[in-house]
């Protein structure tokens, strides 16, 4: 299992705005080969921050993922939201327990 962790930021006043895109690419994400997990959230203290967490079968699935339409038409749209400050980690992950 992969997983995909971090932070984007843009302009607060932005957020409303992306939510549409977000939730778009999210949907997309859910639906291909080897996703099980994509949701950004924001974040309650620092306004604009947009945390992100993925969950991938293996690099096949993920690469499918980067090379999606759906993936880069969110890219697209970045510099209109205003995103910036990416900062994602990839993470391979061992077994995984229920708490």
């Amino acid at each position: 299992m992969l997983l995909v962790i971090g932070t984007v930021r843009m302009p607060p006043e932005n957020v409303s705005e992306a939510r549409y895109a977000m939730r778009e690419m999210i949907e997309a994400s859910l639906e291909e080969e080897g996703c099980a997990a994509y949701s950004y959230s924001e974040d309650v203290l620092e306004p604009g921050l947009v945390h992100v967490m993925e969950a991938w079968r293996d690099r096949e699935a993920l690469d499918e993922h980067f090379a999606s339409d759906h993936l880069a038409e969110w890219r697209a749209n970045w510099d209109r939201f205003g995103i910036h400050d990416r900062d994602l980690q990839l993470i391979e992950a061992g077994k995984a327990q229920k708490l």
